[in-house]
C-alpha cells in the first residue's frame, strides 16, 4: 500500500489540510508548535480506534472536545487514498462526531476506482454503526448489483467497520486494510526504555519504544544473519571503537545488551553506552527489518546523534522506503534535510492559530536555489521556508 494523499479536517490544529501527491518518503519541518507531532499523531490514532474503538481513541486525547479543532463543532474527517494490493486507487474516509457526549463513527467509507472511467464502487459504506459491504463472491466482477452488498450491524457505533468485517472472510477488502492499518510503525522511541535488560523471549519487529531492542536483536542474529552483519558493520563505521554487539543472557532469564569496545578487554552494557549509540543501534534494527512495516513514521531521528551521521540515516529511510515501507519523518535538523530531495519535503506553517501545509517542490524559488547547488536544509536555515522557521 501506497498512501497518496492525506486529507485532515477539524484534527486539533489542523481545520483544513492536506498532502497531497505524496512519494515513499516524506519529510516534515516546522517551527515548535506548528503540528509536527499532530500530524503524526493522526497515525496513531488511527490505529488506537482499530484497536480499541473510535471512544477510547478520542478518550486517549482528552475527549472530543479537546481533540476537535478550536471554534469547531466537527465532525473530525480523515480522508486517505492510497493504492492497494492489486494497484486500484482507493479512498478511505472516517468521520467522527459526538452524539449525547459520546464519540462515534458518523460516517465511514472505503471505495474502490475499479477502472480508469467512471464512478468509485463503495465496498463499505457505513454510518453509525449500520451500514453495507460488498462480498467476496463480487470482488472479481466488472459491476456491483445489490445483491453484492450485505447489510451488517456493528455491537458499538464507535466500533470501525474495518474492525468489524476484517475478522470475517466474506469481506476481504476490509480485511486487507485493517491489516495494513495495523501493521504501521509510529516510533515513540525512548533511549531509557531500551537500556534496561529485558526478559527473553521471541521479537521479530522492534516495539514503538524500543523497549525490546535485545530481542530482536537475537532475533536478527540467529535468523537473518546477512543484516545482522550488515548493522554490526554500520555500527563500527559510525560510532568509533565499536565492533561487536550481542544480546547475552542471563541467569535469570534475561538478555542484555552489550558492546564490544576493541579498545577494552570487557564489553560496556546498554546501560552504560552513550544515547547515541543506543539510539543509532536501535534505528538499524529497525530500517534493516527484512519485512518493512507498510508505514513508518519516526519524529526527529537527530536527536543524541552527531550532525555528520544523518546523511547516511536518510538514505537508510529512502532505502527502506524502496523496500516497501513508505515512510514519514519529522525533523529540526539542517543537516538531516540537506539529504532531502525537494518533492519529499513538506512545511508546516501555524497562521491564526491553525496549520497549513505546503510543498517544497511547489515553491518556484526553492526550485530555483536547489537547481543552482543550494542545499535544503541550507535554505531552510536562511528563513526560505516562509514561515516554518528554526525555533
Amino acid at each position: 500500500m501506497k498512501i497518496e494523499s492525506i486529507e485532515i479536517r477539524n484534527y486539533r490544529l489542523f481545520r483544513k489540510a492536506e498532502l497531497k501527491n505524496l512519494s515513499s518518503m516524506t519529510i516534515v519541518v516546522g517551527a515548535n508548535g506548528s503540528g509536527k507531532t499532530t500530524l503524526f499523531d493522526v497515525f496513531t490514532f488511527l490505529k488506537d480506534a482499530l484497536s480499541h474503538n473510535v471512544a477510547q481513541a478520542v478518550a486517549g486525547r482528552g475527549g472530543f472536545r479537546e481533540l476537535v479543532s478550536r471554534g469547531e463543532r466537527g465532525p473530525i474527517s480523515i480522508t486517505i487514498k492510497f493504492r492497494e494490493s492489486g494497484g486500484k486507487l482507493a479512498t478511505y474516509q472516517l468521520d467522527i462526531a459526538e452524539v449525547s457526549g459520546k464519540p462515534i463513527v458518523e460516517r465511514e467509507v472505503l471505495r474502490f476506482r475499479r477502472s480508469s472511467h467512471g464512478q468509485p464502487w463503495k465496498f463499505i459504506d457505513f454510518c453509525r454503526g449500520k451500514g453495507t459491504a460488498i462480498t467476496k463472491e463480487s470482488m472479481d466482477r466488472d459491476d456491483i448489483i445489490d445483491s453484492d452488498r450485505a447489510e451488517r450491524v456493528l455491537d458499538d457505533p464507535s466500533i470501525l467497520a474495518i474492525k468489524g468485517l476484517g475478522q470475517f472472510r466474506e469481506f476481504p477488502v476490509a480485511k486487507e486494510f485493517r491489516s495494513l492499518i495495523e501493521n504501521w510503525h509510529i516510533s515513540d522511541f525512548h533511549i531509557s526504555d531500551a537500556r534496561p535488560s529485558a526478559e527473553a523471549g521471541y521479537s521479530e519487529h522492534l516495539s514503538t519504544r524500543g523497549d525490546n531492542v535485545a530481542q530482536v536483536a537475537q532475533y536478527l542474529y540467529e535468523n537473518h544473519r546477512k543484516q545482522f552483519d550488515r548493522v554490526l558493520t554500520i555500527m563500527s563505521q559510525r560510532v568509533p571503537g565499536v565492533d561487536k554487539v550481542e544480546a547475552k543472557p542471563t541467569e535469570d532469564g534475561r538478555l542484555v545488551l552489550r558492546f564490544q569496545d576493541g579498545s577494552f578487554k570487557d564489553p560496556f552494557i546498554a546501560r552504560f553506552v552513550s544515547d547515541g549509540t543506543i539510539k543509532m543501534f536501535a534505528y538499524l534494527v529497525l530500517l534493516y527489518d527484512p519485512k518493512p512495516h507498510p508505514l513508518l513514521a519516526v519524529e526527529e531521528p537527530e536527536n543524541q546523534l552527531y550532525p555528520e551521521l544523518l546523511y547516511e540515516l536518510i538514505e537508510e529511510f529512502r532505502d527502506y522506503a524502496r523496500r516497501g515501507g513508505q515512510v514519514f519523518v519529522s525533523t529540526h535538523s539542517p543537516e538531516f534535510l540537506n539529504g532531502a530531495q525537494l518533492d519529499e519535503i513538506y512545511w508546516l506553517v501555524k497562521e491564526d492559530g491553525f496549520t497549513t501545509i505546503r510543498r517544497a517542490s511547489e515553491s518556484e524559488l526553492l526550485r530555483s536555489l536547489v537547481k543552482e547547488g543550494d542545499l535544503p536544509g541550507a535554505l531552510w536555515k536562511q528563513g526560505l521556508f516562509d514561515g516554518a522557521g528554526l525555533k
